[in-house]
């Protein structure tokens, strides 16, 4: 693929790994690692502290020798290629700028220690800031820059080598929440403006949902899910990918499948619901075994407001209203039925009241199920309603 670049035109490459392993010692930080990330796509690694994502990004970039297998970016292998012959730039969380230069000068290091011509790098320093909206800021030092402005300094020191891979480690865990969602968006634009194969790194959820093309979810260096955004969302592989994706995280409860004449149950202890016919058909065979049921805090409805899912005996619970959370234009409610602990996320217009109780309305054609043992996905949210993962397919990578 060709894209668009601050110099005019540059060949784009993607990264590919295979069985990438990582040891320090007796610890194994990344295990067989089997990644394609295509040309121009805008790929995510994220997870908890320690899964090995940012292990992974420097792997890539030359920073850490793997222990097993190999890194090829475009039609090169790289294991023994020094990072700056990689054609790579990274983007580090600390910004990493030089405090006694200018930020004109931190931009321009890189392209000097290269020799390359003076016209040129005035060039392309300046047509990068003005890509970044930084133009007038090009005199300061670091320490006259907000945290923002650092950041888009540390940004355009790696736009203007012009790579054919950018690695971004957590670039804007540093900025406060303000900030940090105008330079997600700015990242957004910029990636589609500019078409470079990128790998970001990143613990926040939030941050890997709005921005990837594709995520790769990790955990314990181990690749749990590589897939889009809704994917994960509606489609999770296991226990581990659905509680991690989500805001609220989903409710997952303990339960049992029960096959009875009339249907197919789930029976949680402390209530009882009925599965659809869209969905009683792949829980039956389960019937008997533990199951983790699952459920998104937006597919629970104060029933008083509930817009689409009409109450009956099979979806409704009566619950203790434990804490109300305002937040705007909806409201978190924390919820008790007996020993259970669920999260509903509901209109700002509920009457639900601490410490008192509630009806409930489920949608459990949102409804999931987990093998206990192996908290492998029994059922999913898109379990008979695969049209709602048909604009988020592996395909749609956007070009540039």
């Amino acid at each position: 693929m060709v894209a668009g670049s601050i110099r005019g035109l540059t060949i784009v490459a993607g990264v590919r790994l295979v069985n990438l392993t990582k040891r320090f010692g007796d610890v194994v930080a990344v295990s067989k690692v089997n990644l394609e990330i295509r040309d121009g796509e805008f790929l995510v690694l994220v997870g908890p502290s320690g899964c090995g994502k940012t292990t992974c990004l420097r792997m890539i970039a030359g920073l850490e020798e793997p222990s097993e297998g190999e890194i090829w970016i475009g039609d090169r292998l790289v294991n023994d290629v020094s990072p700056k012959d990689r054609n790579i730039a990274m983007v580090f969380q600390n910004y990493a700028l030089y405090p006694h230069m200018s930020a004109y000068d931190n931009m321009a290091f890189a392209l000097r220690l290269r020799r390359t011509p003076r016209a040129e790098i005035d060039a392309r320093v300046r047509q990068a800031a003005r890509m970044l909206g930084i133009e007038e800021l090009l005199n300061r030092r670091p320490r006259e820059l907000s945290g923002g402005q650092r950041q888009r300094v540390a940004l355009g020191r790696a736009i203007v080598r012009d790579p054919s891979v950018f690695l971004m480690d957590e670039p804007l865990s540093n900025l406060d929440a303000k900030m940090r969602v105008e330079t997600r968006a700015e990242l957004i634009k910029l990636h589609r403006r500019l078409g470079v194969t990128t790998v970001y790194v990143t613990h926040d959820q939030l941050e890997a949902m709005t921005m990837g093309d594709r995520i790769v979810v990790m955990k314990d260096g181990v690749v749990q899910q590589v897939d889009t955004p809704l994917g994960l969302f509606y489609n999770p592989s296991n226990v581990f990918v659905a509680s991690f994706i989500g805001t609220p995280p989903m409710n997952l409860v303990e339960a049992e499948v029960v096959a009875g004449e009339d249907g197919v149950y789930i029976d949680a202890s402390d209530f009882q619901v009925k599965l659809p016919q869209s969905k009683a058909p792949i829980a039956e065979p389960h019937a008997g075994k533990p199951v983790i049921f699952g459920l998104r805090p937006n597919d629970l409805y104060d029933r008083d407001l509930s817009p689409t899912v009409q109450a009956s005996d099979g979806n409704t619970l009566t619950a203790k209203v434990e804490v109300v959370e305002p937040m705007g234009a909806e409201a978190v409610l924390y919820l008790s039925v007996g020993q259970t602990r669920l999260v509903a996320s509901v209109g700002s217009t509920t009457r639900a009241r601490e410490n008192h109780p509630i009806e409930m309305v489920l949608d459990l054609e949102a409804a999931y199920l987990f093998d206990s043992e192996t908290g492998e996905a029994i059922l999913t949210a898109a379990t008979g309603h695969e049209e709602i993962l048909r604009n988020s397919s592996d395909d749609s990578v956007p070009t540039t």
